[in-house]
């Protein structure tokens, strides 16, 4: 069988992996001892493979939404000092790992080499998503992030990744801006998950909240496909709500801070003729919990898609509240996420629009 994959098609690595193979990147942790690279403070992100690794040539990264707002609020904007502390976490942990919100992104770039042993079906020259997490992926910049204004998720930059035997990858597709792909792939957990989740129910409500981002809006299509019964996607302003209905991704539209839990309840209530039977966070802010339950009726589910969900909030939320609510996280996995993702971009126009709209202002 070729090692070569149609484009667009994700590949995960098999279960399994021991510290002797390090399928997982035990040999990549620096310190502490004995966690994966994902807990690990600091990881080696030396050039040199082993003979289950494969190194990518990097070309551009992708922050998650909830880091990059917390950098630039740190920092008032100021793009020089965003690009400089980027750079200071990259220097000093070997990984993109937001100490703040924990979270990190993913990249593209062009396959450079692949040990002999790796099982990723990936060929030197191809040019590839990561669609793990780069708070797990060990990464060495060398051009200082020069082309990179500080102001945008999406980094320009020249360096090298490393991926392991278990890690997931999609080549990229011909048809699509690379930049595009990006944004997607980033996301590409929360369609899927979103989709999975509705079709337990018959013709449920779906609230999703943050709606006319790009994990918000690939849900919102999502969930229509799905078969739910009525749709409304939350925002904040009235200018993502002007977008969002241009789309017409949504039955409804609604402005509502989501870290108000009354009025977020009320709003969405009021929308769907009742509480959500399915709610799908996908803000990139922290305080959106309460809200999120209060919002969802009891025997109802709550997917948290958004890295700044305090997991102990929520939980400790329901408890309070009494709420018989399922609540899930979405750990941006899914089998075949990423080819679904795609479709989605590619079929509904809506979803197309907006992703468009934020690369051109970005």
């Amino acid at each position: 069988m070729s090692r070569r994959r149609r484009e667009g098609a994700a590949v995960g690595a098999t279960p399994g992996g021991t510290a002797a193979t390090s399928a997982v990147g035990l040999r990549r942790v620096v310190e502490p001892a004995g966690v994966l690279p994902q807990a690990a403070y600091r990881l080696d992100a030396r050039s040199e493979i082993a003979a289950d690794e494969v190194r990518i040539r990097v070309e551009r990264l992708n922050l998650d939404a909830a880091s990059f707002r917390q950098l630039s609020e740190k920092h008032g904007g100021d793009g020089a000092a965003v690009r400089a502390e980027v750079l200071e976490i990259i220097g000093e942990r070997g990984k993109m790992h937001n100490p703040v919100t924990g979270s990190g992104g993913m990249l593209v770039g062009t396959v450079d080499e692949v040990g002999p042993e790796s099982p990723l079906p990936v060929s030197p020259g191809d040019r590839v998503a990561t669609l793990v997490s780069l708070t797990l992926t060990p990464l060495a910049v060398t051009d200082g992030l020069v082309d990179w204004d500080g102001r945008s998720e999406q980094v320009p930059c020249t360096g090298h990744a490393i991926l392991f035997a278990r890690s997931i990858v999609a080549v990229l597709p011909d048809d699509l801006d690379p930049r595009l792909s990006l944004a997607v792939f980033d996301v590409c957990g929360a369609p899927a998950l979103t989709a999975r989740t509705v079709r337990g129910y018959r013709a449920p409500r779906v609230a999703v909240l943050g709606g006319a981002g790009k994990s918000g809006s690939l849900a919102l299509a999502a969930a229509r496909q799905a078969g739910a019964g009525r749709t409304v996607g939350v925002v904040p302003v009235p200018a993502e709500r002007d977008r969002l209905a241009d789309a017409g991704l949504a039955d409804a539209v609604v402005l509502a801070d989501a870290r108000n839990p009354v009025a977020l309840a009320a709003a969405v209530t009021g929308a769907l003729g009742g509480p959500a039977d399915v709610t799908v966070v996908c803000v990139d802010v922290p305080g959106c919990e309460h809200g999120a339950i209060l919002a969802t009726a009891g025997g109802g589910t709550v997917v948290f898609f958004s890295m700044a969900t305090s997991f102990a909030s929520a939980a400790l939320g329901a408890e309070g509240l009494a709420a018989d609510v399922t609540m899930l996280i979405g750990n941006g996995y899914l089998p075949g996420h990423a080819e679904y993702a795609l479709s989605l971009l590619r079929t509904v126009p809506g979803v197309r629009a907006l992703f468009t709209d934020r690369l051109t202002a970005d």
